[in-house]
């Protein structure tokens, strides 16, 4: 990418169109599908979720052309297992893939289908424009996991000679530009990431101009605002809220870029756009982190790590300028898209469930009776169905002492916290144990706890 154009470079590779049989024949087409997935993004870095000194309108119209929710979860606050635990519908605790995967790491298991997979054999074109962080392996990196197009990094951005903590360590590992499965950079530079949120989005818009007689699947991890900061220079200063602001309007301007491709070439109206984060801000980085109104952060199973932001756009099916508290999580993703695209779902099980009368906001109560929350390998409690109840097993976590800032981490204490129930309608915060004041909502949600942890954690106390 350094001595060529990214345009060069894909005609030199030959990349084409393909039309799926029903696009041929003339048959109604299934909707496509972007998911626009941040990197370590706050509860509250955009409006509507919270306000800030910096501008982001492009995410603003599409809170207002689709729905927000806001009580959407992860499994896990970590970059890896939150990935895995979208595209493969599955529970860090099935696929162990927990944590954040080094270079060279397995990653998620091919006996678990992603979402590439599963839209691929349905007929789509996919592709995915970002982090990956899911297997550094010739048959867990994006070509081999069902995606026809792919650019990116295949790890963290801080996995690299210029790591704060440990640099020796990381140097060993120089951080790679791939492209459908080409290294193009090898070893990226400070002159390098502030062009990636940039070159993700150019990948994105073309790939959508290329398939607007095809459905497509069309996946966007952005590698930001995880640390190590970088914007591009029409970026730089513009925000007047330091780096992180300026960070937060790149991304914005990318969601606004996207959405035009979108409008510009007849898509829109047939066309799900799914916006949201891996997890929780990295409070640790201060200045350079984003901000949650909820307990705790990232890497902790609270809901300032686990409760991500989310809108969705459909036109015609998801309301506009609609809002919905109600509870559900990244694994329902998978079945829930499959069912709208008409892909059978992957053979493997999986833990997701089809939420769209949820996501349309129709009646009815959410299939799952709960969903679990980890850190690591480690299992840490539950949230009932509903959102209502939140059950913490007593477990350790990470608390901030002290913020660090300009890119270089503060320092964490560890605190303990005992088996806790959650009133999250009237306490979202968690400061309030209710545990013995409601008995039963306690048994009932640990029992809940107990079988998971039995199945997925054997040997782990409860």
């Amino acid at each position: 990418m350094k001595s060529i154009s990214r345009r060069t470079f894909l005609a030199q590779v030959g990349v084409g169109v393909t039309l799926c049989a029903g696009a041929r024949a003339g048959k109604k087409r299934p909707p496509n599908f972007v998911l626009i997935f941040l990197d370590d993004s706050g509860w509250a870095d955009f409006e509507p979720f919270g306000e800030n000194a910096y501008k982001t309108p492009h995410v603003e119209r599409l809170a207002r052309e689709g729905c927000v929710y806001r009580n959407f979860y992860v499994p896990q606050a970590i970059c890896s297992a939150s990935r895995a635990a979208l595209l493969s519908g599955c529970y860090p605790g099935r696929t162990k893939v927990v944590g954040a995967h080094p270079p060279n790491a397995r990653g998620l298991d091919p006996s678990f289908a992603t979402m590439g997979e599963v839209f691929q054999n349905a007929g789509y074109r996919t592709a995915v424009f970002g982090k990956w962080h899911i297997g550094d392996q010739p048959d867990t990196r994006p070509p081999a996991r069902g995606f026809d197009e792919s650019c990116g990094l295949m790890y963290s951005n801080d996995m690299w000679s210029f790591h704060p903590g440990n640099p020796e360590h990381w140097k060993q590992f120089p951080l790679h530009f791939w492209e459908n499965g080409k290294i193009i950079i090898e070893e990226m530079t400070r002159d390098d990431q502030p062009h990636l949120t940039t070159w993700y989005t150019e990948h994105a818009v073309d790939f959508i101009k290329r398939n607007r007689d095809n459905p497509f699947f069309l996946y966007v991890p952005h590698s930001m605002p995880h640390v190590p900061l970088f914007c591009s220079e029409k970026f730089r200063g513009k925000s007047g809220a330091g780096l992180y602001g300026d960070v937060m309007m790149e991304l914005d301007w990318s969601v606004g870029e996207i959405m035009r491709a979108l409008q510009e070439n007849g898509l829109e109206d047939n066309t799900v756009v799914f916006f949201s984060s891996d997890n929780g801000p990295w409070i640790s980085y201060g200045n350079h982190a984003g901000r949650t109104p909820f307990r705790e952060a990232k890497a902790t199973s609270f809901d300032g790590g686990v409760r991500s932001a989310c809108i969705m756009k459909y036109p015609g099916h998801i309301r506009a300028r609609s809002c919905s508290t109600r509870a559900f999580s990244t694994v329902d993703m998978l079945p829930t898209f499959a069912r709208l695209a008409g892909a059978p779902l992957p053979e493997n099980p999986i833990d997701g469930k089809d939420v769209w009368d949820l996501v349309t906001g129709k009646p009815g109560a959410n299939p799952h009776a709960y969903y679990p929350f980890s850190t690591g390998s480690r299992f840490e409690g539950v949230i009932s169905g509903d959102g209502r109840w939140k059950l913490h097993l007593p477990h350790p976590y990470r608390t901030l002492v002290e913020a660090g800032a300009d890119g270089k981490p503060g320092r964490y204490a560890i605190a303990r916290i005992k088996l806790s129930l959650f009133d999250m309608e009237n306490d979202p915060l968690e400061r309030c144990n209710v545990a013995e004041k409601y008995p039963e909502v306690t048994a009932r949600l640990k029992v809940l706890a107990d079988r998971h942890r039995e199945r997925f954690y054997p040997g782990q106390p409860g």
